[in-house]
């Protein structure tokens, strides 16, 4: 698992490689109100790209992978990625 976020400025799925994020041109205007979508993040360890909430973008909350096979588990921290600790 990367241990870096990579933000980037242009949507380019394919060449979103482990950890980057694409902050949405709506962020915050989509999803639960109290929390709504605000980026779309490649997993840092297997490149699944998924939606994250504001929450997870500020490390409040971890993030979970959203594919089949993976099953990483971590916070977002300024341009840190920190895995979760089992409980």
């Amino acid at each position: 698992m990367v241990a870096v976020i990579d933000v980037i400025s242009e949507w380019i799925p394919e060449q979103m490689g482990p950890g980057a994020v694409f902050v949405l041109e709506n962020a915050g205007q989509t999803g639960e109100p109290e929390d709504p979508f605000w980026a779309v993040l490649s997993c840092p360890r297997c490149c699944t790209l998924g939606l994250i909430t504001r929450k997870q973008v500020s490390g409040l909350i971890p993030v979970i992978c959203g594919s089949d096979y993976c099953s990483a588990q971590f916070f977002l921290k300024d341009s840190q990625v920190i895995p979760r600790k089992p409980n």
